[in-house]
């Protein structure tokens, strides 16, 4: 599998730095792993939008998502389409809201929300912890810990498996996730602050203490906010895990 940065920067985009976004290449496979502000150009930079086999998308924030009404644009108003869209409708994996989220999301005002249904267009397959399909890509989900519906994902081809985090914070369903996963994408906001309440991400020992836990051959810290000490969280993680640490960076690629 190859893993290719598309965008990392945490609920917030940075100069030059969109928000979530990866895409994943396994054989002929080909899977887009968020789609946040600003990703959707990255992503033409390395496929057609029109060669995806799947959309996988852990929660609904629109750092998370902003970048699918871009996605939406593309397929239903490209004037020359490789195929009928509609008879090729993209698998879209995402909490059970995804629709009617990802249409208000695009919509201008109530009556075109009200004309609006993305499932002409694409095939959205409510999110559950459990094991999907694409191609010959197993994705194996299970429920993450944050402030909505939210989920994370291992990825297996080949014998090779790559696990994201999505947005959350520690806990054993994760870290059974990740077990013995060749390379473990993790979200890292921050550093860890004594006495502040977390519910909503990890900090880079967090991320580096789940690695080493699950057993993971590698650490990729992403979701970093623009306003956090970068060089930081990368210290505190591989303090933290013994292996390999790098922090994510756009267009960055992974051999899985």
């Amino acid at each position: 599998m190859q893993l290719t940065v598309l965008g990392c920067s945490g609920s917030a985009p940075g100069p030059r730095l969109p928000t979530s976004g990866y895409l994943v290449s396994a054989g002929g496979v080909r899977i887009v792993l968020e789609l946040g502000g600003g990703v959707f150009g990255a992503l033409t930079r390395h496929c057609d939008p029109f060669d995806l086999d799947a959309v996988l998308l852990s929660h609904l924030h629109l750092d998370h998502c902003a970048d699918f009404s871009a996605l939406t644009v593309h397929r239903r108003g490209h004037p020359e389409p490789p195929f009928d869209v509609r008879e090729r409708r993209l698998p879209v994996f995402a909490p059970s809201h995804a629709p009617s989220r990802l249409a208000a999301a695009h919509a201008a005002d109530r009556a075109e929300l009200a004309r609006l249904d993305l499932r002409t267009t694409f095939d959205f397959v409510p999110l559950k912890p459990g094991r999907y399909e694409v191609g010959d890509v197993a994705v194996e989900v299970a429920a993450a810990k944050h402030i909505c519906e939210a989920y994370a994902f291992r990825l297996t081809h080949g014998g090779s498996s790559l696990v994201f985090t999505g947005d959350t914070v520690p806990c054993r369903e994760l870290v059974e996730l990740a077990r013995g996963a060749d390379l473990l994408l993790a979200d890292a906001a921050w550093r860890a602050q004594a006495g502040r309440a977390n519910y909503l991400h990890m900090s880079g020992r967090e991320a580096g203490e789940v690695a080493r836990e699950a057993g993971v051959g590698r650490l990729v810290l992403t979701h970093v906010l623009p306003w956090s000490d970068r060089a930081g969280v990368l210290a505190d993680a591989a303090e933290a895990f013994p292996g390999p640490v790098a922090l994510a960076a756009p267009d960055e690629v992974y051999e899985v």
